[in-house]
């Protein structure tokens, strides 16, 4: 008789977030099954006593050898040929006494069926047959995007897979990003799952109980780790609203009322801590590369806000071992300090990103910003060591390194009822792309060329006779700041608020009507 062979290559490992280049070898053995990478020597096993089903189904690269774990978890290995069907149940039937199934998969194209959650995968099938798989671990939001809509957005693929040495550095990948599916109707659920009391049925809309589904079973395996560290009802500015900060040791979770994201630290790329001009408050800025976001609006840029005087009481959720050996000298086992100062330390230390302070500059009244415009949305501007942080919505970072030039106007200009309050400043990018940032207080003018001169930026002033050139302002009046609000305790997470044009009684109402109360004020004044 002939003897069946108990090795097969070159296999590839089908992992769910690249598609692996580089072969290997499979071997069985009574112990279980292993798979040996031929080039970086990695290797994957499964003990025999851990496999539940195998089946064998046909996919792009010949044919497919999936085992189904009994703890939820799938193992999938390609590029079997047709004819080692046989040998390959007759392995599997003598070694582990599992009968090996035959799967078939969905082609005609159809985008109507049922769901099906298995262990930490959303199967999507037309009847016997699969559509496709989506594994919920790389699931970083889900909503209700309408009554009977619910929305996946996935992680943002990795730039080198660590598994597949094969595939050249930097190499781009094209990657689903984003998942709608329909789900009409209603179905009936058990307050005993939920409730721990009797099995009473009660009927609910169908969308809903799937939106909860996907959203417990993307938080099982690495995200049901214990997490470092938990910040609680944290206010944020942009997008605004209180969250959740849960802190892990790969990622963090964002969970507020209606929203709820998975960030990688990976892409977290930028931190700044800054103090207010109100002297009452600190932001704490992340910058992220991709951003989150929000239907179709994007948020680079996560905007936190504290109060200074705040303290807070924290032991971090690790060993001393850990600490010591993947942590030493990042983070501490306890804190108890200002919560601005907790939050941005442990950011830091998880992320392995510097946190960037005011210093440097100084307004005319000794702050670290100044009040501005940018469009139709008031907030300020921070002169930092490398580039300037307008702030609150919308964010926006201007690096020093690609300002081609900065020109100033209307900062000789005056009105019929007298010489004007404010400037505005432009920054011509040398991308080509324009930031303009109005109703600056004039008495900061030349506190703010000081700073352009010391970090060697090009500067154009336009005249009020129209010409281009420096303006000597030194006789200027200096001119009482304007009054700093900001919104505090605005707890609940909405969507920005659209610009209202100011009434047509007064071009200037916000120089000139003593009873002109902006949107910005009047909405984020209250603390």
């Amino acid at each position: 008789m002939e003897e069946v062979p108990t090795s097969y290559e070159p296999i590839f490992l089908a992992t769910p977030d690249a598609y692996n280049t580089t072969p290997g070898i499979l071997k069985f053995a009574k112990q279980g099954v292993g798979w040996k990478n031929s080039k970086t020597g990695q290797v994957i096993t499964i003990a025999a006593n851990d496999i539940k089903r195998v089946q064998w189904m046909r996919v792009a690269r010949q044919y497919r050898l999936k085992f189904i774990l009994k703890n939820g978890a799938w193992q999938k290995l390609d590029n079997f040929p047709r004819e080692d069907f046989d040998s390959v149940k007759h392995v599997i039937r003598s070694l582990y006494r599992i009968t090996l199934e035959t799967r078939e998969l969905s082609l005609k194209g159809g985008n109507w069926g049922k769901t099906e959650f298995q262990g930490n995968y959303l199967t999507f099938n037309a009847g016997t047959k699969t559509i496709f798989e989506v594994p919920l671990g790389d699931v970083a939001n889900t909503n209700l995007a309408g009554k009977s809509e619910v929305s996946l957005e996935f992680l943002p693929p990795d730039r080198l897979n660590q598994a597949d040495a094969g595939r050249a550095k930097g190499t781009r990948v094209d990657e689903l990003v984003e998942m709608r599916f329909y789900i009409p109707g209603t179905t009936t659920s058990t307050k005993a799952a939920r409730m721990e009391t009797s099995g009473t049925e009660e009927t609910q809309n169908a969308a809903n109980v799937f939106y909860d589904m996907v959203k417990n079973k993307a938080d099982l395996g690495q995200v049901t780790g214990e997490s470092i560290a938990l910040f609680q009802e944290i206010l944020c500015l942009t997008p605004r609203g209180r969250y959740d900060i849960d802190m892990f040791p790969s990622f963090l979770r964002l969970r507020g009322k209606t929203y709820d994201y998975k960030i990688s630290y990976e892409s977290v790329i930028k931190l700044f801590l800054l103090s207010k001009p109100d002297d009452l408050h600190m932001v704490f800025v992340l910058g992220l590369d991709p951003p989150i976001r929000q239907g179709q609006t994007r948020y680079p840029f996560l905007v936190f806000q504290f109060i200074k005087d705040e303290e807070m009481d924290i032991e971090l959720n690790l060993d001393e071992a850990t600490l010591k050996e993947k942590y030493a000298g990042k983070l501490q086992k306890s804190y108890s300090d200002p919560t601005y100062q907790v939050v941005s330390s442990v950011f830091r230390g998880l992320t392995g990103r510097n946190v960037a302070v005011t210093g440097g500059f100084n307004s005319l009244h000794q702050t670290a910003a100044l009040k501005c415009s940018l469009k139709a949305n008031e907030g300020y501007i921070y002169p930092l060591q490398k580039c300037f942080l307008f702030i609150p919505k919308p964010p926006t970072f201007i690096p020093h390194s690609e300002i081609g030039s900065v020109h100033f106007s209307r900062v000789g200009a005056a009105t019929a009822a007298g010489p004007s309050r404010t400037f505005d400043m432009k920054f011509n990018m040398l991308s080509g792309t324009d930031y303009q940032f109005s109703s600056i207080p004039k008495e900061e003018y030349n506190v703010l060329e000081q700073y352009l001169r010391e970090k060697k930026i090009k500067m154009k002033n336009e005249l009020p006779d129209g010409n281009s050139g420096y303006a000597d302002l030194s006789n200027l009046d200096a001119l009482s700041d304007l009054d700093d609000s900001d919104a505090g305790d605005d707890d609940d997470e909405s969507p920005d608020e659209d610009f209202q044009v100011a009434s047509e009684e007064s071009d200037v109402p916000e120089e000139y009507d003593e009873e002109y109360e902006s949107a910005g004020e009047s909405e984020d004044g209250k603390e």
